[in-house]
């Protein structure tokens, strides 16, 4: 019989989770809703564009509502640890940052909605998280922490956001997520964490050196039977392009031991996915839930649907055992199923996109599964 610690550990991950404005406007402790955009004043405004779009919206939901369908795909999968990109500062400050066109914000009583999704870890580091200031941010990393909630890339110091989050799994099983953010993902460069400064933690780029120094990071850390994500949010929010500089960088991290899985995101759509070695490199895995409903403009990349992303790692090698999709879209401020249409497109792109990278993509079911040619 296996043990414990032979069976596969199992990965949630997922692109962008934005909780904030409209979203956060339905939810029992709605913030204040005055904004700064020049494109609208008021977070309201955000809500009344999704109900002409999709019909009216309830009010002061649960903090299950917004998971929708996902909730039945994670019971479902029973992963040993779930990770995603909070694009939300979780603050009542009103210091929005100056300059900035967008600002997103949920209350910290709305907190709990990560705790209904049993979410392990939020990735901080990325354009997002300082919208609010530092005050916001320290509220943030103080809020997601009462909740039973780990950080990564972000905090009260740089030594504090370069730290990896750890998830204990079971049988002296870990997962550690090391995060970083880009300018090219619109990350400012002064939202850096300094010795005496709260902030994020930057990639300065995507050199052989920088690779090496995170795999350095990994090692000094990393137990047996660790599995280690670097999650990078890096890119621009549209196009399927993966860059030559993206895709040595992340090959280099798993060649070098940085990294089991990489887990990238930014973009505003899923990008391609990668099997290097065995580890998988999921090079942008899109918005999972926003409030961008009823708002037009890039129909072509359907940004409406999404995925949400498990992987099964061997234990003994740290080897990708079954990598596999479930897609959804969002609708009424929820996570939904996407429909077979819907999924028929999603299967085809990500086909197209995974080709050049020596990867297929099947449909199976109600999930793509993903494999090496």
């Amino acid at each position: 019989m296996s043990t414990a610690q032979e069976r596969p550990l199992t990965l949630f991950l997922c692109g962008d989770v934005m909780t904030g404005r409209g979203i956060d406007q339905i939810l029992p402790h709605p913030s204040r809703p005055q904004l700064f955009e020049p494109y609208m004043r008021s977070a309201l405004g955000y809500v009344k564009l999704a109900e002409e779009a999709s019909g009216p919206l309830p009010r002061a939901v649960d903090f299950s509502y917004i998971w929708g369908d996902a909730l039945e795909e994670l019971e479902r999968a029973r992963p040993d640890a779930r990770v995603v990109n909070l694009e939300t500062a979780v603050t009542s400050c009103d210091d929005a940052w100056p300059l900035k066109g967008i600002h997103y914000r949920m209350h910290p009583a709305n907190a709990g909605c990560l705790a209904a999704a049993k979410i392990d870890c939020c990735v901080l580091a990325n354009n997002h998280a300082l919208d609010w200031g530092l005050r916001g941010l320290e509220e943030t990393l103080e809020t997601l922490r009462a909740t039973g909630v780990r950080t990564a890339g972000a905090g009260r110091d740089a030594a504090e956001a370069a730290a990896p989050a750890v998830i204990e799994i079971a049988e002296d099983r870990r997962a550690l997520v090391f995060a970083f953010g880009m300018e090219s993902a619109g990350v400012p460069s002064d939202w850096e964490a300094t010795r005496r400064r709260p902030g994020l933690r930057l990639l300065p780029d995507l050199s052989p050196g920088t690779a090496e120094a995170i795999a350095a990071e990994a090692a000094a850390v990393r137990r047996a039977g660790d599995l280690v994500v670097v999650s990078i949010h890096w890119g621009g929010n549209w196009g399927y392009e993966v860059s030559s500089a993206e895709r040595e960088f992340a090959r280099r991290l798993v060649d070098a031991g940085g990294a089991d899985v990489v887990h990238g995101h930014s973009s505003h759509h899923p990008r391609a996915i990668e099997i290097h070695r065995d580890r998988p490199i999921l090079y942008g895995c899109g918005d999972f839930l926003n409030d961008y409903e009823g708002i037009s403009g890039h129909e072509s990349f359907r940004p409406g649907l999404g995925l949400m992303y498990f992987a099964s790692i061997d234990a003994a090698t740290g080897r990708l055992a079954r990598l596999w999709l479930v897609p959804t879209r969002v609708g009424r401020f929820r996570v939904n199923r996407a429909s077979e249409e819907e999924a028929g497109w999603l299967a085809r792109m990500l086909e197209r996109e995974c080709r050049p990278m020596g990867a297929r993509v099947q449909s199976e079911a109600d999930r793509l599964l993903v494999s090496r040619f």
